[in-house]
């Protein structure tokens, strides 16, 4: 193994943040995870696993400040879902600024893929806003930024449909779309982090498959023993609910992402990469009878 690192994780107690969490506990590396509840049950489990979980949260500098002390590398992650993509980019603006102050070592932080192509989309902009930030800094870095999530049709905007023995997305079911897991995302991001000075500098968009929303289906009711069929919606309907996943559903049809996953595999073969497939087969599907 590498060397022992002791790395801060933001977002521990979610689904990102926590597979970058657990990958690096599992590789023997020492993971400081900030959380606004430690005594959270989430936090709890992490605690369980080795993690030092301590207090603080974005809006309180000084906790994430001392959080940083004496770290190898710093996972930075936001979310644009509760104060919107604006509020994201000044925040992780300011916290890869408290990186700098602190003399972080490594600082990887958790984009989108294709953020860097002037989609126009609110949520890949803002990320792409602290990406060029980060850029400036002097501080050394690594982006890595995921496609779509597989575990998406597990979420809980989602599972209410699946229940019905349904896939609903604002897409056409013959569009393909590049996914990954988010235990692979864990995965690169901890090996990012252990390979350091080789990856200072670069940006990787990553993914595991490429699928249809057929294809999707298929290998659903395959795993869960029951028929889910693909049903597709005007991405109009979406957009009046939510403009910003709207613009980013009707990307995915007129343009994608184009990842380039043989060259994955073949540059991290220490990422435990999974196809739709393999990742189906290791979620419960009982959840589907509550």
């Amino acid at each position: 193994m590498t060397k022992k690192l002791k790395v801060l994780v933001t977002g521990a107690t979610g689904n990102q943040g926590g597979a970058v969490a657990n990958a690096l506990l599992e590789r023997g590396h020492n993971v400081r995870a900030l959380s606004r509840n430690p005594a959270s049950d989430s936090a709890r489990k992490l605690a369980e696993l080795g993690a030092e979980v301590v207090s603080g949260n974005f809006d309180d500098r000084e906790s994430v400040l001392k959080a940083l002390q004496d770290v190898d590398a710093f996972y930075l992650m936001g979310s644009p879902f509760e104060r919107g993509a604006d509020a994201e980019a000044k925040q992780g603006i300011e916290l890869a600024d408290l990186a700098k102050s602190a003399k972080v070592g490594h600082l990887v932080y958790g984009s989108v893929a294709s953020a860097d192509t002037n989609t126009g989309i609110p949520h890949f902009d803002s990320k792409y806003k602290i990406e060029q930030h980060i850029r400036t800094l002097g501080t050394p870095y690594t982006i890595s930024a995921p496609v779509f999530f597989m575990d998406n049709v597990l979420a809980p905007w989602s599972i209410d449909s699946l229940k019905q023995g349904k896939i609903t997305q604002a897409m056409p079911a013959e569009r393909a779309l590049q996914q990954i897991s988010v235990k692979n995302i864990g995965e690169f991001v901890a090996s990012l982090i252990e390979r350091r000075e080789s990856v200072f500098g670069h940006r990787f968009d990553i993914a595991g498959d490429e699928l249809t929303g057929f294809d999707m289906a298929k290998i659903l009711s395959h795993q869960a023993v029951r028929q889910i069929t693909y049903e597709s919606f005007p991405v109009s309907d979406l957009k009046r609910q939510n403009s910003d996943m709207g613009a980013m559903f009707e990307w995915f049809d007129q343009c994608g992402y184009s990842v380039d996953v043989a060259m994955l595999r073949r540059e991290f073969p220490d990422v435990k990469w999974q196809d739709y497939p393999t990742w189906a087969t290791e979620q419960d599907w009982s959840v589907l009878d509550d």
